[in-house]
């Protein structure tokens, strides 16, 4: 019995789905591209952690959290954000999450920093996001030029070749200025001369669940020195000299090693041996900056400002590609007790929030 024509049509489409189905299933994987190829040195999935809230000692909002309070429960803290007036809709899109699941129960004061004044467009979106205080504050010209002792010529072709080998932002001065900045400079602002905790929120982040506990007064009253969301592997192609910089600077000042340092953490080979080898000897391993919760007493330390100090005048901020992220983990891996670090709140990746009471050393 012969089969109607727009039957055979049908059966024949139904096949080549079929095959297409089957070929995207099976398919040998090409590796991913682009900017989420860093994520594929994940180990698990951070969604299946477990949640909850931490140990140790916890503060709710009270009375004592209002805006207006005079006698408060706060710590000595701010929420800190680098932002550029044309941002002015993303930062207020970040500070709406986190009013909302976070600072609209405990009112923490906002500090925003610019390289050029702030618009009165600027102040008036993010003071209606809040009902805590908002300030705003100029970055010093010395603190954010390029230092005198960088060489052009030498930043030219360094940046070519960091460009040439698919380096992101490799030619942006802002942004090696920025990497700067963040590793060693923001602290030293008068405005935050009398503060002592911040968390860093940046333009475009997003905060999904409720956190009902005082994050400073935890990381003050369980003696935290640095919490984080993420653990990652950088681009070594971003800092091969960074490592070679540490071992000359820890040569010079052994006395700064602290006994219960993450050397081994800094220094592993065996997970990722192709970012050891390309960073010459650090694993690579570091905190992802772009969240993160510390205590400014750190950065001012001895120990980190005399590091600070030989890797600027090393020029690596500009004539590699040194992070941040790369440069505080060093710092606190070397100059920290690792148990006093601890995954803080992991609010990006989870349906709760939650604090972790873990070392950092993986």
């Amino acid at each position: 019995m012969a089969i109607a024509r727009p039957v055979r049509v049908l059966l024949f489409a139904a096949a080549i789905l079929w095959c297409f189905f089957l070929y995207q299933v099976f398919q040998p994987s090409s590796g991913l591209s682009g900017p989420g190829e860093r994520y594929v040195n994940f180990e698990r999935d951070p969604n299946l952690d477990p949640t909850g809230e931490p140990e140790g000692i916890l503060v709710r909002s009270s009375e004592r959290y209002a805006p207006d309070a005079v006698d408060n429960d706060r710590a000595n803290a701010t929420l800190l954000a680098l932002v550029r007036n044309s941002e002015a809709d993303e930062m207020v899109a970040s500070m709406v999450d986190l009013e909302r699941t976070w600072n609209s129960k405990f009112n923490y004061p906002w500090t925003f920093f610019n390289d050029e004044p702030f618009s009165e467009d600027f102040k008036k979106k993010t003071q209606a996001a809040t009902k805590a205080q908002c300030n705003y504050e100029i970055i010093p010209k010395d603190h954010w030029a390029v230092p005198s002792w960088i060489d052009q010529q030498i930043y030219d072709e360094s940046t070519a070749i960091l460009e040439k080998g698919g380096v992101q932002y490799a030619k942006m001065s802002s942004y090696h200025q920025m990497c700067r900045w963040n590793s060693g400079l923001f602290y030293k602002h008068p405005a935050l001369q009398n503060t002592r905790w911040y968390w860093r929120v940046e333009p475009k982040v997003h905060f999904f669940c409720d956190v009902d506990y005082d994050v400073f007064r935890y990381m003050q009253d369980n003696n935290k020195t640095y919490g984080f969301t993420l653990n990652l592997y950088d681009e070594p192609k971003t800092l091969p000299t960074l490592w070679p910089e540490t071992v000359k600077f820890l040569a010079d000042h052994p006395e700064h090693l602290h006994p219960n340092n993450a050397f081994k953490w800094l220094t592993d080979s065996e997970r990722r041996p192709a970012h050891n080898k390309g960073a010459q000897g650090y694993s690579t391993c570091h905190f992802w900056s772009n969240f993160e919760v510390a205590d400014m007493n750190f950065w001012r330390s001895q120990p980190y400002e005399e590091y600070f100090n030989h890797l600027d005048r090393a020029g690596g901020f500009f004539y590699e590609r040194w992070g941040d992220a790369p440069v505080h983990s060093i710092g606190l891996g070397l100059f920290e007790d690792k148990s006093s670090e601890t995954l803080v709140i992991n609010i990006f990746h989870s349906s709760t929030a939650r604090i972790h009471p873990n070392a950092v050393v993986a």
